[in-house]
């Protein structure tokens, strides 16, 4: 691909632009540059304090990613992840479908388990062990996916019981959510209750004959399924990709995940060094 992409094509990579240390004029701008350059979508993280100076201003996931879709037009916006236990999956329901609307149909929900207890502690947040955690997780994607039908849903849960709810306007189409996972378990749980996973690099080689394992036994095959693989790291407001294969041979650094079946890489970009490196390695591709 010669500089960059025409009207309508997207590269295969989207990016985690930070919110911790981040002001807003900072990612909406960061967002527009990204667009114009072609890449497939921005992603938002789910932290409401800093894990080192809790002073550090941190921009709220959701109102982000709301504003991105008025300040762009083309480029997708997705949840990388939503911590399930900050907000009832039936408010994270009716956000999803308001945003799907709001953005014409470029929102993907990516939802997790949540790895921050400090950050629950600090705000009185409920943060259960990890097997309640995961229980929920299921509970919750099932609760959204009937919110997304419009209702009338009337549903027996230990956690996320519904009566008699509707959820209009239901989101045309509805967005796909992708599940978290870094563990054996994790993955079987993305491949049960989600479209797709949303996986690190860290383990992902590792984990990836067992998501595959998973899908078959629920009839699916990685055709099926849709992987995001995120490429984290870095500290706030330090750059977070200078001389990384990304930036220097992204077509060739592609094609590895690509064979491997990852249908988007998320790069992390904290700084505007990080904006700028991306938009010059378009002309790479």
């Amino acid at each position: 691909m010669a500089g960059a992409p025409a009207a309508g094509d997207r590269l295969p990579i989207g990016v985690a632009l930070g919110s911790v240390g981040a002001t807003a004029e900072w990612w909406l701008e960061s967002a527009r540059r990204l667009e114009a350059a072609g890449y497939r979508a921005v992603w938002s993280w789910d932290h409401f304090t800093g894990q080192g100076d809790r002073t550090v201003p941190v921009l709220e996931q959701w109102t982000t990613l709301s504003a991105a879709a008025g300040a762009t037009s083309r480029i997708g916006l997705g949840t990388f992840v939503t911590n399930l236990m900050n907000r009832h999956p039936a408010v994270v329901a009716r956000m999803a479908s308001t945003l799907q609307g709001l953005s014409g149909g470029r929102f993907t929900l990516g939802i997790g388990i949540g790895g921050a207890p400090r950050e629950h502690r600090a705000y009185g947040i409920d943060f259960p062990d990890v097997d309640e955690r995961v229980e929920r997780l299921g509970e919750a994607v099932a609760v959204i996916r009937a919110l997304w039908t419009g209702g009338p849903v009337t549903r027996p849960s230990r956690y996320y019981p519904l009566e008699d709810a509707y959820a209009f306007p239901a989101p045309v189409p509805p967005p796909r959510i992708l599940v978290g996972g870094g563990s054996p378990r994790g993955v079987r749980i993305a491949a049960r209750f989600g479209d797709g996973w949303a996986a690190e690099i860290d383990d992902f080689e590792r984990l990836l004959p067992i998501y595959r394992d998973a899908l078959a036994a629920e009839g699916r095959s990685l055709d099926d399924a849709w992987i995001a693989l995120g490429f984290g790291g870095g500290k706030t407001g330090v750059d977070a990709l200078r001389a990384s294969p990304w930036i220097e041979a992204p077509r060739e650094t592609w094609a590895r995940y690509a064979a491997l079946g990852v249908d988007e890489a998320i790069l992390t970009a904290r700084t505007t060094n990080d904006v700028d490196a991306l938009v010059a390695a378009v002309e790479r591709w």
